[in-house]
């Protein structure tokens, strides 16, 4: 039997207030990923998304679905 969880994986809202746009941070995001697969958690799929943030402002986020055995 499997388990699955969907995450919306994204930075702050402080870089795109003041850049007027926010990127994921690599090694941020390496740290999330390393953190669920030592939960046993696999990443099946995930997906780049640009979302908008008060009408002005842009980040970056990744849509991010995984897998375990339960």
């Amino acid at each position: 039997m499997k388990q699955y969880k969907v995450v919306i994986y994204q930075e702050g809202m402080l870089g795109s207030l003041l850049l007027g746009a926010s990127k994921v941070d690599p090694v941020k995001f390496t740290e999330f990923l390393n953190k669920n697969a030592k939960q046993g958690w696999r990443v099946v799929t995930m997906e780049k998304d640009i979302r908008r943030m008060l009408l002005l402002w842009q980040r970056e986020a990744y849509l991010v679905i995984m897998e375990k055995d339960v």
